[in-house]
């Protein structure tokens, strides 16, 4: 019964969040840089870490609760493909390390069927693929974050790693970051470092 109850919130709390992104996306400027992640993600100061780095304004955040890599396509389809991103910032797994301690090669074969949908769907999405962080070095997140590496290479995408903290400096990431933003580009053509820097203060700015 627990885990029946359980579900049934999941459900409605997963229904109201993509009728909350259907409205907010009727708004939304089409062709930005769509975070799309889970539970820890829907927290980023979206609008604070955009006025502070000098942004702009076509960023937006469309995290889920419950995000896993089992409802991640139909989530894409409901509540970023509408968006039509030109970058995409894929953080996906923190609520799939059960799924992939247990079967990896499933796991997996979940994430390159989403990237390969988002592709389908988007074509000239530039996806990067976001590692989880793993501040304490838990063997399994590390696991986790070989794959997906191996997958962002082998898909032609972008792998972004967070896993660690690292010393960063906040006024040359905003000064790169604004001046690739002033020319028009959310990432720059011929090095992938503006796209590093911007996952980087999105996911480890505290």
């Amino acid at each position: 019964i627990q885990h029946l109850t359980r579900r049934k919130h999941k459900e409605r709390l997963k229904m109201t969040e993509i009728k909350k992104y259907s409205a907010l996306n009727d708004l939304a400027e089409k062709g930005g840089t769509v975070i799309f992640g889970g539970k820890e993600d829907k927290d980023i100061p979206l609008c604070e870490l955009r006025q502070a780095f000098e942004l702009g304004s076509n960023y937006y955040n469309r995290s889920f609760e419950n995000l896993s890599i089992a409802n991640a396509a139909e989530l894409y389809l409901s509540s970023v493909a509408p968006l039509a991103p030109e970058t995409l910032l894929l953080h996906i797994g923190e609520n799939d390390l059960d799924l992939f301690e247990n079967n990896p090669d499933k796991f997996l074969e979940l994430y390159r069927e989403l990237v390969c949908k988002i592709k389908s769907e988007s074509r000239d999405c530039y996806i990067a693929i976001v590692s989880l962080k793993n501040y304490d070095n838990d063997s399994l997140i590390a696991k986790l974050n070989e794959r997906l590496k191996y997958l962002a290479d082998s898909e032609r995408c972008e792998f972004v790693d967070v896993s660690q903290k690292k010393v960063w400096n906040p006024r040359s990431t905003k000064d790169a970051i604004s001046f690739i933003c002033s020319l028009g580009f959310v990432r720059n053509l011929k090095s992938h470092e503006p796209v590093y820097d911007l996952a980087r203060t999105l996911f480890c700015y505290a």
